[in-house]
């Protein structure tokens, strides 16, 4: 299904929600495709189990180092600490509007949006995220829905969006969905 594709995981050095990384990443190789994990230090990056560090993970390749032309969707996951910071990365902004700009998908599940609002491309999109991010994204312009999964397709991409660790199943079957 996903033969040939390559799909970038977008992380910051620390904060990632390690379960919203590692299931997405094993539904990626299930179904075919090829993850990358890019982050914007090179190195190791540190994930967790909400508050408590959890493992580490080689990283890839760094955002200032790679173009959107290299991938085939991308998956940002979640975690308090991992989306805030890379809304202040204009490198990692810029790397995330570029998928949009060039109608690649894209899968974003609980404080992931964060990102997305910084890179200004959730206005006119019906979406879902972790519940205390819905006043954000309805500020910036999406209608924001209490769904376990949203695939929003009024854009020029598809925009894959789900809500908490619960969602993970219908979140990796729907993002497969979308990549493949």
């Amino acid at each position: 299904m996903m033969q040939g594709k390559t799909i970038a995981f977008l992380v910051a050095p620390e904060g990632v929600e390690q379960v919203e990384l590692t299931e997405p990443w094993k539904a990626v190789k299930q179904a075919g495709g090829t993850p990358r994990l890019i982050s914007t230090a090179p190195g190791q990056i540190q994930a967790f189990n909400h508050l408590d560090k959890a493992d580490t993970f080689a990283v890839d390749d760094t955002v200032d180092n790679v173009d959107v032309g290299s991938f085939d969707g991308l998956v940002l996951p979640g975690g308090v600490a991992n989306p805030d910071f890379l809304r202040t990365v204009p490198q990692a902004v810029q790397f995330v509007r570029s998928f949009f700009d060039t109608g690649k998908p894209v899968a974003s599940i609980c404080h992931a949006p964060w990102t997305l609002v910084e890179a200004d491309v959730v206005r006119g999109r019906t979406m879902t995220s972790w519940p205390s991010l819905q006043t954000d994204l309805r500020n910036a312009g999406a209608t924001w829905v209490d769904q376990e999964v949203v695939v929003c397709t009024d854009g020029p991409n598809t925009l894959v969006t789900s809500r908490k660790p619960d969602d993970l199943k219908a979140f990796c079957q729907a993002a497969t969905d979308a990549f493949g």
